[in-house]
């Protein structure tokens, strides 16, 4: 959601890049205060003439959309106008992507025990204090950009804290103790099985409960580096919400987050493509 608009915009002089950039800015010309106030005013003009047996034909009209077109191509190319454009949409970006962050905890904290619901009340907290700080400055650009990503990170926070989650409750209501009793009662009768076809199959049953327990026991590991993963997660946000609150942004500041963004997204799409087979296997 935040990659596609970053990419348009150029970072060195917030230069528009990018065809879709473009069109929308194209259209917040010709769409804007002025500009549509100035084409109000000119065809007034152009009906008073007209209705008053001025004989103009159809240049006042002419005239009117030459000069509503002339002052559109002005803020298009402006320089003024266009920042302001980056701002605004930013700003709209930014909005959305908090409420995204909301629409995902409320969803969230109903899988969460006591423990992670502090975590997750924590981090929205941080993320909150990340945003009064940008609303209070001035238009920054650096701060836009490292404001979006950490909200990013945050959303990708509260989608791998979901899933890690929901998991770990699967787990934990897993009773692994009837396949180890059945271990322990299969491996018991191999020593009193005369028939091979019988033993193999006996020993094919126990092999299968013991790969049952092996994916169980890696999936806890698992589970284990994603807390720590998460904890991580949650270090980095509280750390940017310092350094955002003491103007401390740079760029080796916002390749961080980018990059701890990156990472943690590639390992929420993997869990949630595994969580996608798991029910589709149910």
């Amino acid at each position: 959601m935040g990659t596609s608009l970053i990419k348009e915009v150029c970072p060195c002089n917030n230069m528009i890049k990018g065809d879709n950039m473009k069109f929308k800015l194209l259209i917040r010309s010709l769409t804007s205060y002025r500009n549509i106030g100035i084409l109000v005013i000119l065809m007034g003009l152009s009906f008073y003439l007209n209705n008053n047996h001025v004989d103009s034909g159809y240049i006042t009209f002419l005239a009117t959309f030459a000069i509503y077109a002339g002052f559109s191509l002005q803020s298009f190319t402006s320089k003024k106008f266009q920042d302001n454009f980056i701002h605004k949409t930013k700003e709209k970006h930014i909005k959305e992507l908090n409420e995204t962050c909301i629409k995902l905890a409320d969803e969230t904290k109903r899988y969460t025990n006591e423990a992670y619901y502090k975590k997750l009340c924590s981090i929205m907290k941080d993320k909150n204090e990340i945003l009064r700080v940008y609303s209070k400055d001035a238009p920054n650009y650096l701060k836009e950009r490292v404001t979006e990503q950490t909200l990013n990170l945050v959303i990708t926070y509260i989608k791998l804290l979901r899933n890690f989650c929901k998991r770990s409750r699967e787990l934990n209501q897993t009773n692994i103790s009837p396949i180890m009793d059945r271990i322990g009662q299969n491996t018991r009768k191999l020593n009193f099985i005369n028939d091979q076809k019988v033993y193999e199959d006996l020993k094919k049953t126990i092999e299968m409960d013991e790969k049952i327990l092996s994916r169980i026991k890696e999936e806890k590991h698992e589970l284990e580096r994603i807390d720590t993963k998460l904890d991580y997660i949650k270090s980095t946000v509280s750390m940017f919400k310092h350094q955002i609150g003491l103007s401390m942004e740079s760029q080796e500041m916002l390749e961080k987050i980018e990059s701890v963004v990156n990472e943690a997204t590639a390992l929420e799409n993997v869990l949630e493509e595994r969580q996608k087979r798991r029910t589709n296997a149910y």
